[in-house]
């Protein structure tokens, strides 16, 4: 029998950033220009497969409740990482009744129109559509406040802080995942993209051009510490897997040093960044 659940909101924003977050949904939220992002190392031929994803009916059930319709970017070129703050020790059969919850939270105490991420995936490796729209479509979706355009959110169900062990079958799942909603755009999951900050709740403010690696945690993005530092800790190594999923060479280990120069160039066009330092 599943352990008793309760009510679950996930590693998302507070009240004002939810706000903003369901303002999104119905079109308040300005898309992000379509100059915005400018990946490296952009080439169409390294795509990836697309996972196994289990849909939305199976979760889902009859809680779906009436709602806006989805809304949708021209594509896809990052991909935020998150967890969802929630028990470690359930059953992978229980996952299912764990995102109902999360939806249940997120719909319900939030007063959001649907779950805001667009997949998540437990410790089994099981990969979960999430919000509504289509798991194959660039969904926009309300997991990262001023960065849901033209980005797909994955939840890691469970906490990952420092010192927790991330489940290798969960590291490749989410690698999967990235590989192939990236490799849409042709996005290489090492490179660092060009993204226009939304909202000015974010690390950056309204209208920023921030460059963010394509696979980013969700602390890149927002004052969290979401997704945990076990897992934050792991995400070059996803990266360096969903490169080589999309049939790319190893990197050289020059995406430090490629990272470093982009925040220095961000910073010098835009004067300033808002919200705390990195």
């Amino acid at each position: 029998m599943p352990r008793t659940l309760k009510v679950l909101l996930g590693c998302v924003p507070g009240f004002a950033a939810a706000v903003a977050l369901v303002l999104c949904a119905y079109g308040v939220e300005r898309a992000a220009e379509p100059s915005a992002a400018a990946p490296a190392r952009k080439t169409a031929a390294h795509t990836a497969p697309r996972p196994h994803i289990v849909p939305r009916t199976v979760w889902a059930g009859d809680t779906d409740r009436e709602q806006p319709p989805p809304r949708y970017d021209d594509k896809v070129v990052a991909v935020f990482v998150h967890h969802t703050d929630s028990p470690n020790d359930y059953d992978c059969a229980e996952a299912p009744a764990h995102i109902r919850s999360l939806y249940e939270g997120q719909t319900t105490a939030r007063g959001w129109d649907d779950i805001g991420y667009n997949f998540l995936v437990d410790r089994c490796g099981t990969i979960y559509e999430g919000r509504a729209g289509g798991a194959g479509r660039p969904v926009t979706g309300a997991h990262t406040l001023g960065f849901n355009h033209r980005s797909t959110g994955i939840a890691a169900l469970g906490t990952f802080t420092a010192g927790v062990p991330v489940p290798p079958a969960m590291e490749r799942a989410i690698a999967e995942l990235a590989a192939w909603k990236l490799g849409t755009s042709g996005t290489d999951p090492r490179s660092d993209v060009r993204l226009v900050s939304s909202n000015g709740g974010s690390r950056y403010a309204t209208g920023t051009t921030a460059m963010l690696p394509a696979l980013a945690g969700h602390s890149d993005g927002f004052m969290t510490s979401c997704p945990g530092a076990a897992l934050q800790a792991r995400l070059p190594r996803i990266r360096e897997m969903a490169a080589e999923l999309q049939g790319r060479k190893p990197d050289a280990g020059g995406r430090q040093e490629r990272q470093e120069k982009a925040q220095k160039a961000t910073r010098k066009q835009n004067g300033r960044i808002a919200g705390a330092p990195r």
